[in-house]
């Protein structure tokens, strides 16, 4: 059961942090939207002037990838938990996040620094806002694998 309880807390994690993603774009109308960047440079749909895909195919891989990605990230910190580093608490799950978002930082750097032609993108912004989505991403998903492996209530038994 713990493996499912992780798996949906990625998912509710990745969602989370997309959610989050996804309005300060609005609000900014910066280029943040992870899906988008990640289908357009796995695709290699970058369009001539260096903006992002929008098509369906991109949307699809790269919000497929990025959730992908989560589900992992989220089995990761259960390994981490199995073996005795951190704890089940908010404070560690945003420790892990804060880790995982600098990891993130730095894949998401090497794949623009090796893609033949990478999205035209303020990457330090992005790169920024990375780490910081991934404290949300570490927080909900301990909160989520928490309650699913806590329940108080007898309807659940």
């Amino acid at each position: 059961m713990k493996l499912i309880y992780v798996i949906l807390a990625g998912l509710a994690g990745t969602a989370a942090m997309s959610a989050v993603i996804f309005l300060l774009s609005l609000a900014t109308n910066r280029v943040l939207r992870i899906p988008l960047v990640l289908g357009t440079m796995l695709l290699g749909k970058t369009h001539p002037d260096g903006s992002l895909s929008k098509g369906v195919s991109t949307k699809l891989v790269g919000g497929l990838a990025h959730y992908t990605v989560g589900v992992l990230y989220a089995i990761g910190y259960l390994a981490l938990w199995e073996s005795g580093v951190g704890t089940i608490t908010a404070s560690w799950g945003m420790f892990i996040g804060l880790g995982n978002g600098i990891l993130a930082m730095l894949i998401w750097y090497l794949f623009f620094m090796i893609h033949p032609r990478p999205p035209h993108i303020k990457l330090e912004r992005y790169l920024m806002e990375m780490v910081f989505s991934h404290v949300l991403f570490g927080f909900v998903v301990t909160y989520v694998y928490y309650h699913l492996t806590h329940v108080e209530y007898p309807f659940w038994q």
